[in-house]
């Protein structure tokens, strides 16, 4: 039951970095920018059902024009014990041609438990991904990439997989969101949802989020971000 919470309390938005939903976009934060993200996750149902509440705070700041480093912890409430985990990560553009709308980049993250329940072992990540920009279909954006986890454990599930998104302007202030990351871990998850843009660096994104799993694995997820 402990490692299903896990799977369940930090597979969105579990790394500190940029974001389509829960897989990584080829965007990087401005040089000497901050973009802090506050965020709710929540299976509505009774403990006893696999309900929980999740509570995460995000930090991203641009090193450069091409880095970014970020740190996100989120607490986690589900009844019975209380995981609590730090993530710390590092992403870098590879390259970017604004002439193709074609961008890449790679990222690694550190997963550190901050106390008994959330385990004992520190499990790094390492991806990298690669964009394409539609002009001619309102802004589409599709990315695709490749994730290995590594110290996981035998309990972890897939080691590795890929992942999938897109990003479409709707409106002016909408866009819809979806991606997927294979394989039956922590990170085997599909979600689509919709990204409103408050004011110029403010947003709101609402999604839903199913588990490679199973059913039980299903829950919502809400994030505000602001950039300054």
């Amino acid at each position: 039951m402990r490692i299903m919470i896990l799977i369940l309390a930090f597979a969105a938005a579990a790394s500190a970095q940029l974001t389509v939903l829960n897989t990584s976009s080829t965007d990087t934060q401005p040089a000497q920018m901050f973009y802090i993200e506050a965020d709710l996750l929540v299976k509505p149902t009774s403990y006893a059902t696999g309900g929980f509440q999740s509570y995460g705070y995000r930090a991203v700041y641009g090193l450069d024009k091409k880095t970014e480093v970020g740190i996100n912890v989120f607490y986690t409430r589900n009844g019975t014990t209380s995981p609590i985990e730090a993530n710390f990560a590092v992403k870098r553009q590879l390259f970017t041609s604004e002439k193709h709308g074609i961008a890449s980049t790679a990222g690694l993250t550190a997963f550190v438990p901050l106390n008994r329940s959330a385990g004992s072992r520190t499990m790094t990540v390492g991806y990298v991904n690669i964009s394409k920009t539609f002009d001619k279909l309102r802004g589409l954006r599709l990315t695709a990439g490749a994730y290995r986890a590594f110290n996981t454990g035998s309990d972890f599930g897939a080691k590795g997989g890929v992942t999938l998104a897109f990003e479409q302007p709707l409106f002016k202030r909408v866009n819809v969101l979806g991606d997927w990351s294979s394989g039956k871990n922590r990170f085997g998850y599909a979600a689509a949802g919709l990204s409103f843009a408050l004011t110029k660096r403010q947003n709101l994104t609402a999604a839903y989020n199913w588990g490679n799993s199973g059913a039980g694995n299903n829950f919502l997820s809400i994030y505000y971000s602001n950039s300054f």
